[in-house]
């Protein structure tokens, strides 16, 4: 019987480019990511105001492309800050769109995924827009929320969409279910999130936006709380600094001044020693993290997945298994998969393993 496979568009709004592509089932037929320049951003006063600008740029580079929109079903935004909401897919609606739009757990790029989709979608007859596993997506057990004060509940916060991806694919490659493993997904990126997955929830997970976990290229993590507090209360930064000192100009740029986990491997690879401690330290805090998780599940850990496009180089890698094999075995998926798991998503959903949920009213 032959298999019905609908046409996908997914779209990935980042802060200075656009990822879009076409899938048909989960076959990649066309990729492309649309460079922003800064000259053409800082017209607009917040993410969700370039709004027309990535839709018509979207637009035109389809049909340069020449891709026929018409044979387009589904159309998958990238997941917004919302309010918290369970894992799964959900169908973009008019509340979802409003609180993208108002930025009601913060202003990201990712804010425009849903905006995008649903607005794209209304031109092709028939087409449907969703978002699958936002970055605020919750499962936190009771007991992860605590903080050590009632003033402060733990956030959920992290690259939920390629950490179910990759914790999907790899229950499939073993003929397991994902339901039934145990699972520690470390995504190392611009941020690094190390979540626990257990009866297919990810039940504990450091916030990987603005102030858990290991540090990385553009994040500094935990931060010493007494420490922050002095600096908040010196009277030497505006908050709008130490804001910047925690999310976009902390971790490797605040000892490197680069972002580039290339440049520090190379500088690494030269026998630079300055270099070499700070990518010990990266190493060493992923490490004690994963450790941190495996507690969670006592221990019973069915493997180690560590994912991103910091996965990508050996150097890193080979140090973290040093450090934590004896825990389980290591499995290395480089690379985000973003773009593949808002595919993976639909089809999930279109052969009914996946349920659309309501946008909670």
């Amino acid at each position: 019987m032959h298999e019905f496979n609908p046409k996908i568009l997914v779209i990935n709004p980042g802060s200075t480019s656009t990822k879009i592509a076409v899938f048909e089932g989960e076959t990649c037929l066309f990729t492309k990511t649309i460079r922003h320049f800064i000259d053409d951003l800082i017209h607009y006063d917040s993410i969700i105001e370039q709004y027309e600008f990535r839709k018509d740029i979207i637009l035109g580079t389809l049909e340069l492309e020449k891709v026929d929109l018409s044979g387009i079903s589904i159309i998958m935004g990238r997941g917004g800050l919302t309010y918290p909401l369970k894992s799964g897919i959900y169908e973009v609606d008019d509340r979802m769109l409003t609180h993208v739009r108002k930025g009601v757990w913060g202003q990201h790029a990712s804010n425009l995924g849903p905006v995008l989709a649903h607005s794209i979608a209304k031109e092709i007859t028939g087409a449907k827009a969703f978002i699958a596993d936002p970055v605020v997506t919750d499962e936190l057990e009771a007991v992860a929320r605590f903080s050590g004060h009632p003033r402060f509940e733990r956030r959920s916060i992290f690259h939920a969409l390629n950490q179910k991806a990759v914790a999907r694919l790899y229950a499939r490659s073993i003929n397991r279910k994902y339901n039934d493993l145990n699972l520690i997904v470390v995504h190392m990126g611009g941020g690094v999130s190390v979540g626990i997955h257990s009866g297919g929830k990810v039940i504990d997970v450091n916030n990987a936006l603005d102030g858990e976990g290991p540090f990385s290229p553009e994040r500094s993590g935990t931060l010493p709380v007494g420490q922050l507090i002095e600096c908040c209360y010196c009277g030497n930064f505006t908050e709008d600094e130490i804001r910047r000192m925690v999310v976009g100009e902390g971790g490797i740029t605040a000892y490197l001044n680069t972002n580039s986990m290339m440049d520090v491997e190379e500088a690494v690879q030269a026998g630079n020693t300055e270099y070499i401690k700070i990518l010990d330290a990266f190493v060493y805090q992923v490490a004690k993290a994963i450790g941190e998780m495996s507690t969670v599940v006592n221990g019973s850990v069915d493997a180690i997945i560590l994912t991103g496009g910091i996965a990508q180089s050996t150097i890193i890698t080979d140090k973290i298994k040093e450090k934590v094999g004896f825990i389980s075995q290591i499995v290395i998926r480089p690379g985000e998969d973003e773009m593949e798991a808002m595919a993976l998503n639909a089809c999930l959903m279109l052969k009914g393993e996946l349920e659309v949920q309501k946008y909670p009213h």
